[in-house]
């Protein structure tokens, strides 16, 4: 696992995005898993900037998402596919065809589940899959104590979460669902390369226990140490409880450019 500390937000989101630029420069066609939520968002503004300027072509890029809300209508608005549809593929100028994603309407949603598993797969498997951490250290909706082997399938979201959430829901809790399709830890450990992206103080314990606690379902984002490709970008603040901040701050410096991210 590689531990990248920069100054803040949106210097995190400058370099994933580059880094996803050196992918498509390297691989047009090539699949990007994306998160929802803040924390990624200076990486889609970012990488939509370079699309602009013409730094990088992302016109054959294609997206999945790593969960859904079950039970909400087709197109609204905060269904994640919505979400994605509007930060992600239509800022890089992408068609909807290049969008994948769980189908939370399904009648069969364990059906569902297993098509999206396969869909993945079939379509090459993620290059490169873009994570935010909660304040438990749960990745997706992969809950603390989510098997380490999960694969992708129905979770009930926690009286929190949906706390959480209602603010995207005008406030009521209400219409804050109950459920959620998620990518499991074992599905989402199949993408090639895992770039977590952590910021502010409020993630720094989940952050230290994922890079320097042990392997636990307790702290389910603690698997990307078993992946043999993960980076962790986290601002000043993510990285302040992290012992070897340090050790981490050295060996970035001294990386040859030629490695990437």
């Amino acid at each position: 696992m590689e531990v990248v500390i920069v100054p803040d937000a949106a210097a995190g989101g400058e370099l994933v995005a580059e880094a996803i630029a050196a992918l498509l420069r390297r691989k047009p066609d090539a699949l990007l898993g994306v998160a929802t939520g803040s924390t990624p968002l200076p990486i889609y503004q970012a990488l939509a900037a370079k699309v602009r300027s013409g730094a990088v072509d992302a016109s054959r890029a294609r997206v999945c998402q790593l969960d859904e809300y079950v039970g909400l209508p087709a197109g609204h608005p905060e269904s994640y596919r919505s979400v994605v549809l509007r930060e992600v593929v239509e800022p890089l100028g992408l068609s909807a065809k290049s969008f994948m994603g769980p189908d939370g309407a399904a009648a069969d949603v364990q059906a569902a589940c297993e098509a999206y598993d396969a869909a993945l797969s079939a379509a090459g498997g993620v290059d490169l899959q873009l994570l935010g951490i909660g304040t438990d250290g749960h990745i997706g909706f992969n809950e603390p104590c989510s098997s380490l082997a999960s694969r992708t399938r129905i979770k009930t979201l926690t009286e929190q979460t949906r706390v959480d959430n209602a603010r995207f829901f005008d406030g009521d809790i209400d219409q804050v669902p109950h459920h959620v399709i998620t990518q499991g830890i074992g599905t989402i450990l199949e993408a090639r390369h895992l770039v977590l992206l952590a910021t502010g103080e409020g993630k720094a314990e989940a952050v230290a226990q994922t890079v320097e606690g042990p392997v636990a379902a307790v702290v389910p984002a603690s698997a990307l140490q078993l992946h043999p490709h993960a980076t962790v970008v986290a601002d000043e603040a993510a990285a302040s409880k992290l012992k070897l901040a340090p050790y981490f701050r050295a060996t970035y410096a001294a990386k040859p450019t030629w490695q990437g991210l």
